[in-house]
């Protein structure tokens, strides 16, 4: 695509108008890394202006920036707002495809049931897909920068920080067919409770076309809402019978991989996923509802899920002097880390399991309850060993021993400590234990894995 392609769909002003024929490759937000042949985007955040790092990001490679106020720059286009400016850009791209696209959404499992979901569609040829977590109002509009004459569908993982987000994203995208995983308690805080979450991944829902389709998890506790939100046929996904998609068998065949097997319309297939736990069946089956919707045989729709290539630290394994770590620290909530726990508990080690569990944040008022339920979940999956780190984790302890889990089985660290856990591991982990690492993304509690290559 050349500048004066990129200005038009942006709705901004080239200046000078004499680089209109240059081409770019990418686009970069970050002037410390700068492909060379990149247009860099200054965005105005709540800390950091990147307009302050505009020429920076020119000097190191990039042809031109997109502004919000001109920085005199060899090359720059000038845009009133850079979200819309985005949003025009990638509608516009949008407008020329008339495949399949998924819309996705949900309080958890978004980017592993994107991966799930383009394995699934690939029967019908190359999808389009966000790259990692591009999910926000910058990022996701960039994803029809990608776009080839050659992708039969897309799939558009649509992230969730307050209310409109997914509408807008929606507005871009434009989806023919509208995934929600679940409606659960991830980032409540930026909505205030769950039907706030109800509330705003159901804008996804709002405008889909005839001929569209809603899919759904059949025991999500807001199934009926949803349903009463959408015009649109509803295809669900679940454990129940009355899912069109059941999961019907979930067993784990070692630390990294399970076999899910899944029934539609009387027929039923098993396949193999480089993942485990029940929840990444559930997963699956939603990616595969999906696929049928958009016209792929249930078979191959199976078939093709093997293909996935999954995200890193969600339940990733590495093994490090004989122990295996299971690092789930890409984020954390109420509900993946209780799913995470019961795959813990469902495997089987040669020595002990042992959870190591930091603090989840953006819960806002959800923040002790949802901290006690996972209190809960450690007395009932009960691994042998429970390290906690972070002020909120109080809360699982005393949830914990309140439903009868041994005190002499965890140790508590009042604040983030990774130095003293790290020590902890060093000094308590064994040759054929099993260590889940589960913390909101803003810790990092992988960094308390012990340094020891494979």
């Amino acid at each position: 695509m050349t500048l004066g392609e990129l200005a038009t769909r942006l709705g901004g002003t080239l200046s000078p108008i004499d680089n209109a024929g240059i081409e770019f490759g990418s686009f970069v937000t970050d002037s410390r890394d700068v492909p060379a042949g990149s247009v860099y985007l200054a965005i105005k955040g709540e800390h950091v202006d990147g307009h302050d790092f505009a020429n920076a990001a020119l000097l190191g490679g990039s042809v031109c920036a997109v502004v919000e106020r001109t920085q005199e720059l060899p090359c720059e286009i000038l845009v009133p707002n850079l979200i819309e400016a985005l949003a025009n850009f990638g509608r516009s791209i949008r407008a020329e495809f008339t495949g399949p696209v998924v819309g996705l959404t949900g309080s958890n499992g978004k980017t592993t049931t994107k991966e799930l979901l383009a394995a699934a569609l690939s029967p019908l040829g190359p999808v389009l897909k966000n790259l990692g977590n591009r999910n926000t109002e910058y990022t996701s509009p960039l994803v029809w920068h990608d776009l080839t004459p050659g992708h039969r569908a897309a799939v558009i993982e649509m992230g969730m920080r307050g209310f409109g987000q997914i509408r807008h994203l929606a507005s871009i995208s434009q989806p023919t067919i509208a995934v929600i995983t679940c409606i659960g308690t991830a980032h409540i805080e930026k909505v205030g409770s769950r039907q706030g979450i109800l509330e705003a991944k159901s804008e996804i829902l709002e405008n889909l076309p005839d001929g569209g389709h809603a899919i759904l998890w059949r025991e999500d506790d807001y199934f009926g809402d949803l349903v009463n939100r959408t015009r649109v046929p509803v295809t669900t996904f679940g454990s129940s019978p009355d899912a069109d998609v059941q999961l019907v068998g979930y067993r784990m065949k070692s630390w990294s991989e399970c076999a899910i097997r899944l029934r539609h319309g009387g027929e039923e297939f098993e396949v193999s996923l480089n993942a485990i736990g029940r929840h990444m069946g559930l997963n699956a089956a939603a990616a595969v509802a999906a696929a049928i919707c958009a016209g792929v045989p249930f078979a191959d729709a199976v078939s093709a899920l093997a293909t996935a290539d999954l995200p890193p630290m969600r339940m990733e394994e590495r093994i490090i002097a004989g122990s295996t770590y299971l690092v789930d620290t890409y984020n954390a909530s109420p509900d993946s880390t209780v799913a995470a726990l019961r795959a813990l508990g469902e495997g089987t080690a040669a020595g002990k399991k042992i959870a190591v569990l930091g603090e989840m944040r953006e819960l806002g008022d959800f923040t002790e309850s949802g901290h006690r339920l996972v209190g809960k979940a450690i007395a009932d999956t009960h691994p042998d060993l429970v390290l906690l780190t972070g002020g909120p984790t109080q809360w699982m302890h005393q949830e914990a021993l309140a439903m009868g889990f041994p005190s002499g089985n965890m140790v508590v660290w009042d604040t983030l400590d990774l130095d003293a856990v790290k020590a902890k591991l060093v000094d308590l982990v064994k040759p054929g234990d099993v260590v889940l690492v589960k913390a909101s993304r803003a810790l990092g509690l992988e960094q308390a894995i012990p340094e020891v290559a494979r």
